[in-house]
This record gives C-alpha cells, sequence and structure tokens, in this order.
C-alpha cells in the first residue's frame, strides 16, 4: 500500500465527532483504481446513523451561529495547518482511490489549500451591506443587513477531485458557519473520511463536519430531510435534477456536467491552441467536467490545428497514475470504460473518421487511449452527450459564427474555450456563447479556485467559488432603526 491509511482515516464513517464502525449491508471496498488492490472496506450507514448525524448537524448549528468572524477564521486557519501536514499522503491517496496521476493529484492538494486559504481570509471580511433608506417617510432612519448561515448543508461530491470539490463546501460552509455532512462518491470516498478527520483535528466541535458513505436511496432521503437547509450537489446532470425536485423549499446547488466546447479562429496561436485542448481534451483521462469535448476550427487553420493536435496528443503518457510524468490514467471503473468504447464505436460506425487512438490500451487497467475524432453528427453520443473520458471531437466551420453557434448548440452550458486575438470576436464570444463562463485563448477546463464556477441550461444551478458558495449558504437578514 502506498499511504498509511490509520494516518489520514479509518474505516469508518465520521459522525458527531466520533469514527463509526458499525454499517448495514456489505461494506463498500474501495480499490486502488490502477492496480486494483484493496484499498479500504467501509460500512455503510444505517438510517439510524445517518439520522444522529443530521441530529448532530442541528446541534452544531444552534452553536456555530454564535462563533464570532474571527473564531471562525481562526479554525479555518488550523484546518488549513492539518491539511498542509497531510498533503502528500492525501495526494498519494486521490492517486490511488481516484486513479488521478500523482502530478494532478498533488496540484489538486494544492489548490485545496489555496481554496480553504481563500475561505479563512473571507470569513474574516465578509457581512451584509448598509442599505439606502434614509429618505421619505423613513427620513433618519438607518438599515443593514446581516449575512446568516442557512444553517446545515449536506455536501454531495463526486470521485473526480475527492479533495477540491469537497472543499468547495466545507470551506465556505465553515467560514460563514454552517455545520456540513459530506456524502462523497462510493467511487473515491476515502479521501472525504479524510478531510472530516483533519477538521476534528483542527479543533472543530462534533457535528461541524461530518461524512457518511451510504446507499442512493439513503442519500435521497437526506438530501430531503427538512434538518437539511441546504443541498451542495456536484454530479451527473441526471441525478442532480432529480435530487431537485425532491427537495421542496430547502437551498439548492448544483454543478452539473458538459460537454464543453472550444471556438478557433483564423487569428489564433495555433501552436499554443493545439497544446492547450491536446491537454485539455485528455488529462486525467478525461474524466474532469468542462474538459474539452468538442473543437470548432475555421477552415483557414483546420488542417493545421489538427496536424499539431495530433503531434501534442501523441506526447501523452497513459499508464499507471503513481508514476511521475504520466498524464492519462485509467477511467475509474470497467463500465466507465466500456461506455466510452461503445460510444466511439457507435460515432465511427455512423462515419466519424478516427484522426487517433479510438481503442482501449489495457482492458485490466480501465486505459483507454487518447482519442480525437471528426466528420461526427450532432447525434453521437460523443458530441451531444458528456463523454467524461479522454475522447474529443475536431470539426471544421464556415466561420467563428458557425463556430459560436455549434458551441451552443448543446444542453448543456458549463465553460467554453476561446482563441482568438481578436478584441471583437472576445466581445463577440462573450455576448453570443450561452454559458457560465469563456475562456480566452485557453481550454474550457481552466478553473481558478476563487471565480463564479457553475453552469447554465442543464449544466447547473448556483455557483462556487469562496464568496459565491457563502452567498448561497446565507440570506440576508435585515434591520432599521
Amino acid at each position: 500500500m502506498i499511504f498509511e491509511p490509520n494516518s489520514l482515516f479509518q474505516q469508518a464513517n465520521f459522525v458527531a465527532g466520533a469514527w463509526r464502525h458499525e454499517g448495514r449491508g456489505d461494506p463498500l471496498a474501495v480499490q486502488n483504481k490502477y492496480s486494483g488492490e484493496l484499498l479500504a472496506q467501509i460500512p455503510l450507514a444505517t438510517q439510524g446513523l445517518a439520522g444522529e448525524a443530521v441530529n448532530a448537524a442541528k446541534e452544531a448549528s444552534a452553536s456555530f451561529k454564535t462563533w464570532s468572524a474571527g473564531k471562525r477564521a481562526q479554525h479555518l486557519g488550523l484546518f488549513l495547518k492539518e491539511l498542509e501536514n497531510g498533503a502528500e499522503a492525501l495526494a498519494r491517496l486521490i492517486c490511488a482511490e481516484a486513479g488521478k496521476p500523482i502530478d494532478f493529484a498533488r496540484a489538486e492538494v494544492a489548490r485545496s489549500l489555496e481554496n480553504i486559504e481563500n475561505a479563512r481570509v473571507l470569513a474574516g471580511q465578509y457581512s451584509g451591506e448598509l442599505v439606502g433608506v434614509d429618505f421619505g417617510h423613513s427620513q433618519g432612519k438607518i438599515a443593514y443587513t446581516l449575512r446568516v448561515p442557512v444553517g446545515p448543508v449536506l455536501a454531495m461530491t463526486p470521485f473526480n477531485f475527492p479533495l477540491n470539490l469537497a472543499l468547495h463546501k466545507v470551506g465556505p460552509a465553515l467560514a460563514v458557519g454552517c455545520p456540513v455532512i459530506v456524502k462523497p462518491s462510493p467511487h473515491a470516498p476515502l479521501t472525504a473520511l479524510a478531510l472530516a478527520g483533519l477538521a476534528a483535528r483542527a479543533g472543530y466541535p462534533k457535528g461541524f463536519v461530518q461524512a457518511i458513505c451510504c446507499e442512493n436511496a439513503l442519500a435521497q432521503s437526506l438530501a430531503a430531510d427538512p434538518a437539511i437547509a441546504m443541498l451542495s450537489f456536484t454530479g451527473s446532470a441526471a441525478v442532480g435534477w432529480h435530487l431537485k425536485d425532491i427537495c421542496g423549499k430547502k437551498k439548492i446547488t448544483l454543478e452539473l456536467g458538459g460537454n464543453a466546447a472550444a471556438v478557433v479562429d483564423e487569428t489564433a496561436d495555433i501552436k499554443k491552441a493545439a497544446r492547450r485542448l491536446a491537454l485539455g481534451a485528455h488529462i486525467y483521462a478525461g474524466q474532469i467536467c468542462i474538459s474539452t469535448q468538442r473543437v470548432y476550427a475555421v477552415e483557414a487553420v483546420f488542417d493545421n490545428l489538427v496536424e499539431k493536435i495530433l503531434a501534442y496528443t501523441k506526447e501523452l503518457v497513459a499508464g499507471d497514475p503513481a508514476e511521475e510524468g504520466v498524464q492519462v490514467g485509467p477511467l475509474i471503473d470497467a463500465a466507465s470504460c466500456q461506455r466510452v468504447a461503445a460510444w466511439v464505436d457507435e460515432a465511427l460506425a455512423g462515419g466519424a473518421k478516427a484522426l487517433c487512438g479510438a481503442k482501449v490500451i489495457d482492458k485490466a487497467k480501465n486505459l483507454y487511449a487518447p482519442t480525437w475524432l471528426t466528420n461526427t453528427s450532432r447525434d453521437d453520443k460523443v458530441v451531444c452527450q458528456e463523454v467524461f473520458g479522454p475522447v474529443a471531437v475536431v470539426e471544421k466551420v464556415a466561420d467563428f459564427e458557425a463556430g459560436l453557434a455549434a458551441a451552443n448548440d448543446s444542453v448543456y452550458g458549463l465553460q467554453a474555450g476561446v482563441f482568438t486575438n481578436s478584441l471583437e470576436r472576445m466581445k463577440q464570444a462573450h455576448q453570443t456563447l450561452e454559458v457560465g463562463a469563456i475562456i480566452i485563448n485557453n481550454a474550457p477546463g481552466f478553473r481558478v479556485d476563487s471565480m463564479p464556477y457553475g453552469g447554465v441550461k442543464d449544466s447547473g444551478f448556483g455557483r462556487e467559488g469562496a464568496l459565491y458558495a457563502m452567498e448561497e449558504m446565507t440570506h440576508p437578514r435585515l434591520v432599521v432603526f
């Protein structure tokens, strides 16, 4: 085993400040995604244990809301130190349970530390606003708002960024005074359990940060529980929108999937565009919700762009994610590898052309080759759905406007990349593209953790990024005197 599990977590759920080993049915077996080695067996929470977690969060909420901004910031600083002390162990844990190449796992941990530091700073600064009422019948009065925590937050997190995407929810919650229960993906739950344990080491009282693994039915009942004030979910569109339907009146944030597009025009730096698109489509086996999936290049640069994209793609290293320099690791499980292969084969059968890849490298390891397709149809699954694998399409368009239209031809709208050196076209893209963010001269997968992150259409509801999540997790209470 490449890490010492007991230094980060126990093979148990973390509820009300303690590791709880009881469970129901067969435990959740968590394996190394490349070697298949058994990493841990986590008991699935019972209904009773989940109820204890909710009650602990309710009790914690009553005391947490009395904490001063300074105390909240201080404890986030202590939490940050615990994360820093465990940084390398966390990176190796992410590499093992999520199959993320070790270089990218370390980068995720580094981003997570920045994320908590940002939440720490904001905790000490975040407040309401002065409201102008000194006129008319309220002349002489003063009014201001106080941002009040909504209460317990249920954070449902995915496997692909098991630390940073959890902290995108946990950090803001702790910054404003909301207890949080993390329900991680069963593919990679150990990092979230470690996170809860580290929060306890940092001095957070019981119920402030909890983590449980459970079956889907129990997770849904937790989401619908009226004692949970807010659901913050990152995952698939189908599951996210279903949870919104059953959550009733509670606050909800959905960070969902996409089939991110990039548009390349004749003014772009083609060499730079090609390199960034090759990386953006395939690193971490494309298992990023803003991974580049569709590229639309104007006719004048199409051949040159494709030539350079393929050259850069050939340089990508696929294999054991624990080895330094590997960029493309395994897909999360055999079913995902089979699905990606089936979608590519279906596109090829319908007339698409494979420019590279389009095959399984190692079935036993769930390794799929970095793949570029062209001559696809808008109805091919590799185009209209979210591949979540190392597969992208590149197509020729008549002009920049046609590229923007093709990018918009999607039920998703998370982020898009635009490669151009024309200021007018940058403005045109900003006005036209139906997405949450437009990334200029970079792949759609660019993200700074402090920015407002989220999508439109089927890609989500609400925004993350510490400040924006803090707004989602609070409501303004007005006083006039």
